[in-house]
This record gives structure tokens, sequence and C-alpha cells, in this order.
């Protein structure tokens, strides 16, 4: 059995390695929504599905979506998702690792010709990422009917809006309401994902169970001051904004550290307005990136930060404009789900970890409708995000097999209730 697993293992990273040579730039792997290149990868994927004999769709926000019908038309819906999108200078493994493992539990599935007491819907979400419109979770949003269409008008860099966008890539934004699954037609949900930690290359476990999802604050800063020549303006009198942005950078790291664990702080995009070596900065806008499991503590840190920001904007006599990005609560995943997880594992003969996701992942929409739990799978000194990002043949064999026999008791328990 063990090098069935490892065959099909092998098909998977053959199938990975062929998707993250679709870039929109070398050396790393670059998809951002609705590019040429992510249209490319996603046609590549749906051929596969086809391949397979499922039924294919792109739904309206883009995503790719392949269904394997009960003979129940009554039936609900259990998804299996994870995205095709990824960040700028990506890594492979990052969501398509998810989306395809879930085609090929579906390929033993239909090979099998197994009886299924539900659907199974399988997706690769179209934006998860957030990178070209800066708002996560695009796809999964759509499908369970949390999008807000306000989104249609927020532009990229190039001051394309999403509805252009979507129109460009063949979509409909009026139809958009139609692509969510009802909330009682939702059996459940189940994500595998990269740990992007390192916590299973440190123990050398192949998987691990989630039960949380880190909520998340997202804000946009700027800073405004007073441009000047370099050589003129007395230190005294300036309203330098890169000062003032560096002061926050720094605290916020500070902060983050001296406050508990479990809650993360980080800048991560700083940008100068016309800058130059011998001119002050007068304008600079930088991000801000907080996660926590815990609410209360997310909360605290939000408005201890936003309380300093504004407290040395006075003090450094610049503007602040604080924006309000993007807030998602924590998410617990669901204990009757994670129990099934939790025996396919010791079934599969691993160890169980229990790990918080420090990351976001479409499981956070989705959890508002449908019971959802989640996998991680370990990948190489947890790196992810960049082009290291690696996954072992050993232990994505070891993913299959717990998968496969997670989906196996769950349709054992959902036979035994509908008899």
């Amino acid at each position: 059995m063990q090098q069935e697993y490892t065959a099909r293992a092998e098909q998977i990273m053959q199938r990975i390695h062929e998707l993250a040579a679709i870039s929109e730039d070398e050396p790393g792997v670059t998809r951002t929504f609705g590019t040429p290149a992510f249209l490319e990868g996603r046609d590549l994927v749906q051929s596969w599905m086809e391949a397979a004999g499922l039924l294919t769709r792109v739904d309206g926000i883009g995503n790719l979506r392949a269904r394997l019908e009960s003979q129940n038309p009554d039936a609900k819906t259990f998804v299996l998702a994870s995205h095709i999108d990824t960040v700028v200078n990506a890594g492979k493994f990052d969501g398509p690792l998810g989306v395809l493992t879930g085609l090929d539990l579906l390929e033993q599935l239909i090979s099998q010709r197994a009886d299924l007491p539900f659907h199974i819907e399988l997706i690769a979400f179209s934006d998860e990422e957030g990178v070209r419109f800066h708002t996560t979770y695009l796809g999964s949003e759509v499908v369970t009917g949390a999008f807000d269409h306000a989104m249609l008008a927020r532009r990229d860099e190039n001051g394309v809006t999403l509805d252009q966008a979507l129109e460009i890539m063949g979509g409909d934004a009026s139809q958009l309401a139609l692509d969510a699954i009802p909330a009682a037609e939702w059996l459940g949900y189940f994500e595998m994902h990269i740990e992007q930690g390192p916590v299973l290359w440190e123990r050398n476990v192949p998987v691990a169970l989630v039960t949380a999802i880190a909520g998340q604050q997202r804000v946009e800063l700027t800073f405004r001051g007073m441009a000047g020549h370099a050589g003129t303006v007395p230190m005294n009198m300036r309203q330098d904004a890169l000062c003032a942005a560096a002061e926050f950078v720094l605290t916020a790291e500070q902060f983050a550290q001296a406050h508990g664990q479990g809650l993360v702080a980080t800048v991560g995009k700083l940008s100068i307005s016309n800058s130059a070596s011998n001119v002050i900065p007068g304008e600079v806008t930088c991000t801000l990136d907080l996660r926590s499991d815990n609410q209360a503590q997310l909360a605290d840190a939000y408005k201890a930060l936003l309380n300093f920001a504004e407290g040395l904007a006075a003090q450094r006599n610049v503007e602040l404009v604080w924006k309000l990005v993007q807030q998602t609560a924590p998410v617990a995943c669901s204990q009757p789900l994670n129990d099934l997880l939790i025996q396919a594992i010791a079934e599969s003969g691993y160890e169980t970890i229990s790990l918080v996701s420090g990351a976001g992942h479409d499981a956070v929409p989705v959890s508002a409708v449908a019971p959802a739990t989640m996998m991680f799978i370990r990948c190489y000194k947890g790196i992810s995000h960049n082009p290291l990002e690696n996954v072992e043949l050993a232990d994505l064999a070891a993913a299959i097999a717990v998968a496969e026999r997670f989906i196996h008791q769950l349709r054992m328990k959902h036979e035994r209730t509908s008899c």
C-alpha cells in the first residue's frame, strides 16, 4: 500500500512542478489573480480535472470548481479546496498542493466507482493571497456568499478595478451571488496545506491537525510631513515622515515581543514618495499586519498601536492616516471533523500534533457557513512564500494516506446516518 501512496505522490509532484513552470517571472513562481499566467495555470489544472472525468466550471470570480456527484440528488456538499494564486516570488506548494492532492483523492474515488452519501466539490480558489487587490479570500467569499460587492470598485496598482479584471477574465460580476453554495447545502470543508512553520520539520512528523486559525488585522498607515532639502533644514525643524515610520516599525516589533505568546506584528511594506538621497522624506506609507488566535489580545494590540501612532504623529508634527484594510476574527476548527482527522492520523501510524495556524486560509470565511478542518503537511524548515519552499515525497505520501482515511471515515459516518 505504501508503494501505491508513493506512486500517487510522485504524480502529484509532477503536476506541481508542471504548474510551477507557469509564472509571470523567474526564478520563483508568480501567478497573481487574473494575470495571463494565472489563467494559463488554471486551464492546466482544469485539464487534469476533466481528464479524471470530473464535471468542471469556472465561476464568476475565477474559481475553478470540479464536482463528483452523489447518486442522491438531495445530498449535501463536502468541499475539498485550496488556492492556486501565489504571492510574488513564491514557492511551488503553497495552495496547489492542497488542490492537486484533493484531485488525487477524487481520482481514486472515481476509479473505485465509489457510491457517495454526499457530493464532493473540489475548488481551486482564484484569490486567497490578496496580492493584486490587497484583500484576501476573494474566491472563498464568493463561494460562501460573503462577498462584498463594494470590492468591485477596488483598483490594482495599474488602476484596473476588480470589476474590469473579472470582465477581462471572462467573468460576470452580476452573477457572483449565484456562485455561492447555500449554507443549508454545506456538509463541511477540508483543506490540506503546507505548515508554513518549522514544528513538523523539527519533529520529523509528516502531518498535523489544525485546531484554530489566527485572526488578522491589516492596516495601511501614511505619515505625511514636509519634504525639504537635506542640507538646509535644521534637524530640530524637520517633519521627517520616514523617521516617524521607522519609529513605528520598531515599536510594533517591540510591542509584539513584549505582549505575550501568540501575538505577531509585521511591517512588510514601506513606500517613500518622491524619494531621493538629498531630500527629507515628506510622505511614507507602510503596512501593519497583526495576528493572534486570541481575539481580546488582537483587539488590545490594535488599539495600543493606533494610540502610539497618533501620539507619534503629534510628537513629530506629521499627519497620520490610519486605514484598516482587512480584519478577520480567530477561527476554531470543527471538533467533529477534527475528531475524524485525529482518528485518521492515528490509524495511519503517526503522532497527532495539534497546531494553531498563524497564516490565514480560505477555511476562515468557510467556517462562517460550514464545519471546517485543516491538515498541515510538513515542509522544508517551515519555509514558505519563498522559492525554497519544498515538500518531501515521503511526507506527501503520508498525507495522502491520512486524507484518504479521513474521507473514508466521513463516508462511513454519513452512510450510517442516512440508513
